[in-house]
């Protein structure tokens, strides 16, 4: 965690389509921006350039000691490579740290995105004083950040608790536990809520199935990680009251009662939650 409130610090939370840069010192951010990613990507410089971009906007002329960076993929934390972005097409082999340390001659700390999610809430949001974490972000895709004995299960390559790559009916848990289920009726999420919202019945017949769905994600994890607490966050977590129901009663037969019992489900709503995270990456 970030024990120097007098630092200023650079925090990228890079996702599948948008990216969000803001300049923290100790918990309070200073200034922030974000932009969606470029649809049309040439090459991987297209995506640097726009994150370079974005932090000298917020950096304008404070001194930074840092730039903490979370990426949807896998890492090499040593190297400061980031290896082939699944929703980032053009990023097979990024020498991310190196680029971003010659641009702005500071300290470059890097973690997978969902990962710095869950550190966010440990530190700052709804899991302060957990022990035993799991933290869920439903967006373009499903990450998972794991907080085992007050601290992050990172893996060789940033990429443990990957709960969402799993085997699930005709694909993977993702495909219908993030905004790929809703592809399926050839919507987003968003407008599936803003119907559901109307009172739609077809759209709130469909959140039910993806309660459904996520609440088999969630008995996988019970049974594998055996957290105290589950934080939901991400965009499509703000349609929780249209989908919470089906997901309890998916998760209602859970072989361990105990488990279940004790078992506390949240929803995060700060969007800056895993910005904030990053800086906890700051040494």
């Amino acid at each position: 965690m970030n024990k120097y409130n007098s630092v200023k610090l650079i925090g990228v939370d890079l996702g599948g389509t948008k990216l969000n840069v803001g300049m923290v010192e100790g918990t309070k951010i200073l200034r922030k921006t974000s932009k969606m990613l470029p649809v049309i990507q040439k090459d991987e410089k297209c995506v640097i350039d726009l994150i370079i971009n974005l932090i000298k906007k917020v950096v304008k002329n404070d001194i930074i000691e840092g730039i903490c960076i979370g990426v949807p993929s896998l890492l090499d934390k040593k190297a400061g490579i980031v290896h082939d972005v699944l929703n980032i097409p053009s990023w097979k082999e990024v020498q991310l740290a190196s680029i971003l340390k010659a641009e702005f001659r500071v300290s470059i700390f890097m973690e997978n995105d969902a990962n710095c999610f869950a550190l966010g809430e440990y530190y700052f949001g709804l899991g302060k004083r957990c022990e035993n974490m799991v933290c869920m972000t439903l967006g373009t895709g499903l990450g998972t950040g794991i907080i085992s004995n007050n601290q992050i299960i990172s893996g060789a390559y940033g990429g443990a608790g990957e709960f969402g790559m799993l085997s699930y009916k005709d694909g993977i848990i993702e495909d219908y536990c993030s905004g790929k289920f809703f592809k399926r009726y050839n919507t987003t999420g968003k407008l599936m809520s803003k119907k559901a919202t109307q009172g739609n019945l077809e759209a709130l017949k469909i959140f039910d199935e993806f309660g459904s769905h996520l609440g088999h994600a969630i008995k996988t994890i019970m049974y594998t990680v055996n957290p105290d607490k589950i934080i939901i966050g991400g965009s499509i977590a703000k349609a929780a009251i249209f989908f919470d129901n089906s997901l309890k009663k998916s998760i209602s037969d859970f072989s361990y009662r105990k488990i279940l019992k004790n078992l506390k489900i949240e929803y995060s709503y700060n969007s800056d939650i895993a910005l904030l995270g990053a800086t906890s990456l700051y040494r």
